[in-house]
């Protein structure tokens, strides 16, 4: 015979099954897999009316009769699905900050002729970036030190400042990007696009992203401890050259599997290559900085963005234009620091030099059609080639 509450917790995952649901929600909820989708899509429809009640109260401070009694249905929803749950012996949480907005819409919506929003509504903080819905019993929950992170200045550009700080929650070093406060609205949607691409990528060469804080404009990132640049220039006549050609590789790697994930980073520097040490002199290659990085697949890039990037092809006229083999050139630049220690290229006739003159050589068409082609070139060099290029 069935279980009847089995029953009951099938027929409550299957009714959202098939709602349309954003990404941007669903991945909050995806250690869930029975619930997940219903959690994101409640989510998902409460933040879009608080954003519209947000803005109602800060105008006309009248929300329309359809929305309040849409409002009102949901949150019947939300209570009725969380003691469904609570009855068949699954403990969810809401977010306090959302049970108290809830409470507080329904003490003023009506049902008919719009709803006035009261003179002393407070705005609602709207979460987007973290789970509002949680389940104590599949959860752990960490103990928050009270005591204050001090952030230490590692890097400044441009568009953002990064710290390092200690984690007093794990006593790990993590990094922590926050963006200028005079950033405009374009560079700002960028630094939070970065993060957005970020979070979607999973690559043991690809630096990781692990939570933005909307207020602030800032995200927590795993800690490098240096530049390609600076990495290379302080070893520069103590390393190997089998070092130098696992160096090369995973930074290959990792432009590579963005390329394959149609994805053009436009920024390829060696600034933007970060390295991660280890004891016994273990290193990993880290790729950072995807501000300026687009879809290969999308045809739009807006029309003002200027040429940027601190390697730029000679050839690329336009940065709308920009594409694989624009990206090889940097790839060019770079490889050739790593075999040389030098920022210039590499000139000479033995192996590395060849691979570097492909990349950035002055006819497209002449130059490496695929990061793949250079990866297989770069796996095949010897051991100890002879460079002749002198170090820096």
């Amino acid at each position: 015979m069935a279980d009847p509450t089995e029953l009951m917790l099938a027929d409550l995952s299957q009714r959202y099954a098939d709602m349309n649901v954003s990404n941007a929600f669903l991945r909050l909820y995806v250690s869930d897999a029975r619930f997940g989708r219903a959690f994101a899509s409640l989510h998902e429809r409460l933040n879009e009316h608080f954003e519209s009640i947000n803005d109602r109260a800060e105008t006309t401070k009248h929300y329309w009769a359809e929305n309040s009694r849409q409002m009102l249905a949901l949150a019947r929803e939300v209570n009725d699905f969380l003691h469904s749950l609570k009855h068949a012996g699954l403990e969810v949480h809401l977010a306090r900050s959302y049970t108290a907005a809830m409470k507080s819409c329904q003490s003023w919506l009506v049902r008919s002729g719009g709803s006035t929003v009261p003179d002393d509504f407070e705005q609602i903080e709207i979460i987007k970036y973290a789970p509002v819905f949680s389940r104590p019993d599949t959860e752990i929950k960490l103990k928050k030190s009270a005591e204050r992170n001090q952030l230490q200045l590692i890097g400044e550009g441009s568009y953002a400042k990064v710290f390092s700080f200690i984690d007093t929650d794990y006593g790990i070093k993590f990094a922590l990007k926050r963006a200028n406060k005079d950033l405009g609205e374009r560079d700002l949607y960028r630094f939070r696009k970065e993060f957005e691409i970020l979070k979607e990528l999973s690559f043991p060469y690809i630096v990781q992203v692990f939570q933005f804080d909307e207020n602030r404009n800032e995200y927590k990132m795993e800690f490098c401890e240096s530049t390609l640049r600076n990495y290379i220039k302080r070893r520069n006549n103590q390393l190997p050259f089998s070092s130098r050609k696992r160096i090369a590789l995973q930074f290959l790697y990792g432009i590579n599997y963005i390329h394959s994930k149609d994805l053009l980073h436009r920024d390829v520097s060696l600034q933007n290559v970060l390295v991660k040490t280890f004891d016994g002199g273990a290193v990993l290659v880290k790729l950072s900085d995807f501000g300026l990085a687009k879809d290969r697949k999308s045809e739009y890039t807006r029309t003002r963005t200027e040429m940027r990037g601190t390697i730029r092809d000679p050839l690329l006229v336009s940065f709308k234009e920009y594409d694989v083999c624009n990206e090889i050139y940097a790839i060019g630049w770079v490889l050739s620091y790593i075999f040389t220690g030098r920022e210039a290229l590499m000139s000479q006739k033995n192996a590395p030099s060849q691979i570097v003159r492909k990349c950035t050589a002055h006819d497209v068409a002449d130059r490496y059609q695929s990061v793949r082609e250079i990866i297989g070139d770069v796996e095949k060099l010897e051991a100890t080639p002879t460079i002749t290029d002198a170090p820096a």
